[in-house]
């Protein structure tokens, strides 16, 4: 696992910060969707006016905290990032979770 980004919520509901890798260092913005999709995502992750990616909420079943499944993606990635952005412990900034799925 690795930490590849932190992010703070803002007032108006949009989630800020900058997702860190060997490769990447981009701010980006969690900016929540109109309407209510079941199967769409509950954000669209956007550099500058570029979207590069989606978030779902979901709920871990071991612990029963909240958490946003993140898919970012890019021409320019040689394929897409799986992360999980989780609030830190004292609830003032969220981390964005790396870890390789099995079989990568």
């Amino acid at each position: 696992m690795a930490t590849i980004g932190t992010f703070t919520k803002t007032a108006n509901g949009d989630i800020t910060g900058t997702v860190k890798t060997l490769t990447l260092n981009v701010k980006a913005k969690f900016v929540p969707t109109e309407g209510d999709s079941e199967r769409g995502p509950d954000y669209r992750i956007v550099a500058g006016t570029t979207e590069f990616g989606a978030a779902w909420k979901k709920t871990a079943r071991e612990t029963g905290r909240d958490y946003l499944s993140v898919k970012l993606d890019d021409p320019s990635f040689p394929a897409p990032i799986y992360a999980s952005l989780v609030e830190d412990e004292g609830g003032e900034a969220h981390n964005l979770i790396w870890s390789r799925r099995s079989g990568d």
